[in-house]
């Protein structure tokens, strides 16, 4: 079970953050983002596009670097950044911490940039296979999820398999020495993987459950700074049908913003869906799904109703 506590030790073990402040004393002149090593963000950054959308606001941007998602949304409960993006499991563990965070836009389906891996020579074939086996990945981060639903597919239970939870690049170092039988992981260390000749995949995100990915907000700055928010999102909105006609470009971008080699680059691009959309009712009951997931297994510590943590209410019937 994750709490506050642990998020926060997460946080401050990740990332220097920027002093903790309420959301609603941040500045006004500037917009705090925080982004990870893949996606439309770094996209943005790289092409100055909020920038340029808020400049004519009086509001500048600045940027600070996660290596996954739950770090980032405790920075956004502490006030350190306003606006960030993750996959689907952060935002169920920090909602049932108590974060103050709303989901402000998605990327539905966003694309099979997430796997679970095994070494070439592996002798698991099928999800099944991991019954007893060492599964790696991030805990309170969308592969945890992926991990949770690729049991299920396999009629396998949490209970099945010896989780071995671990940041991305102590994860990556463990499925090199053989230190874990498999790995559950996303985008662009996804990508580093598979190239290597002794990886392969066991399943795609996409042969098992749908992959979403979210924007957030402080609850405060979607409230209080609401044309500043709209501004950044109609500025991603733009980047986004920029890359999905440009990926060649995009890896460019990617690769030079990150450091990630442009081969394991342009893979990740090249399956990626950058299409940003609001809050649809689909996406909704998804995440819904997630969080009983999490609940189910006493890996949150209480219910949540994903309609609490959206932007605007959820309109009701009769």
């Amino acid at each position: 079970m994750i709490d506050r506590r642990t998020l926060l030790a997460a946080a401050l073990a990740g990332v220097a953050l920027p002093a903790p402040s309420p959301a609603s004393a941040a500045g006004a002149d500037t917009l705090r983002i925080g982004y990870q090593k893949n996606g439309i963000l770094v996209v943005a950054k790289q092409q100055g596009a909020i920038e340029a959308r808020l400049k004519p606001l009086g509001v500048g941007v600045t940027w600070v670097e996660f290596s996954f998602g739950p770090p980032l949304l405790e920075a956004i409960s502490l006030g350190a950044i306003d606006l960030g993006q993750t996959g689907d499991a952060p935002p169920v563990f920090a909602q049932a911490a108590g974060s103050p965070l709303v989901y402000v836009a998605a990327q539905e389906a966003a694309g099979s940039g997430a796997a679970v891996l095994v070494q070439k020579d592996s002798p698991l074939r099928t999800l099944a296979d991991l019954r007893g086996r060492r599964v790696a990945f991030a805990k309170a981060s969308s592969s945890h999820n992926l991990t949770i639903a690729a049991l299920e597919k396999a009629g396998l239970t949490y209970r099945d398999i010896e989780p071995v939870t671990l940041a991305p690049a102590d994860a990556a170092a463990a499925f090199a020495r053989g230190s874990v039988d498999a790995w559950t992981i996303w985008d662009p260390y996804f990508a580093i993987a598979e190239m290597q000749p002794t990886t392969r995949v066991l399943a795609l995100a996409t042969d098992i459950a749908k992959p979403n990915n979210f924007f957030l907000a402080h609850r405060t700055v979607a409230t209080e700074r609401a044309p500043v928010l709209d501004a950044a999102l109609e500025a991603l909105s733009g980047v986004a049908r920029w890359c999905e006609a440009n990926r060649g470009e995009v890896a460019a971008l990617l690769s030079k913003g990150t450091g990630v080699p442009l081969a394991a680059t342009r893979r990740a691009v090249d399956r990626t869906d950058y299409v940003i959309g609001p809050m649809t009712p689909s996406a909704i009951a998804e995440q819904q799904r997630v969080a009983d997931r999490f609940h189910a297994l006493g890996l949150i510590p209480r219910p949540i109703r994903i309609a609490d943590a959206l932007r605007a209410p959820v309109p009701q019937n009769g």
